[in-house]
């Protein structure tokens, strides 16, 4: 059973900016906080940010300013703004409930070149 779709990522150069989206099946959206995650190569899924029902968000320490989560409750959908975007930013992107309860998706790659 498929409960999240992520799509957006793609290659970009250093400083560039990327908007990934995730669809979220509808009973998770609506009743948890939701999280993008990502895995680098070589190391361990981290959170980036979350977002509450309420839309609070938090971010790690070395995203703020630079992310951006959003939600939209009609779509079912999250969002992430990545601005000047970083080659340490480099990872395979996953949207989840936050903490994680759903199925994790295919996620989508997000590669900066330097």
């Amino acid at each position: 059973q498929v409960q999240v779709v992520e799509s957006g990522g793609g290659l970009v150069q250093t400083g560039g900016s990327l908007r990934l989206s995730c669809v979220v099946t509808a009973s998770i959206f609506s009743r948890y906080a939701l999280g993008w995650y990502r895995q680098a190569p070589g190391k361990q899924r981290e959170l980036v940010t979350s977002i509450t029902p309420g839309g609070l968000t938090k971010y790690e320490d070395s995203v703020k300013g630079r992310f951006s989560m959003s939600r939209d409750n009609a779509k079912n959908t999250v969002y992430l703004q990545m601005n000047d975007l970083r080659p340490e930013d480099t990872a395979v992107y996953f949207c989840n409930s936050y903490p994680a309860i759903a199925a994790w998706g295919q996620g989508t790659q997000v590669t900066v070149s330097s």
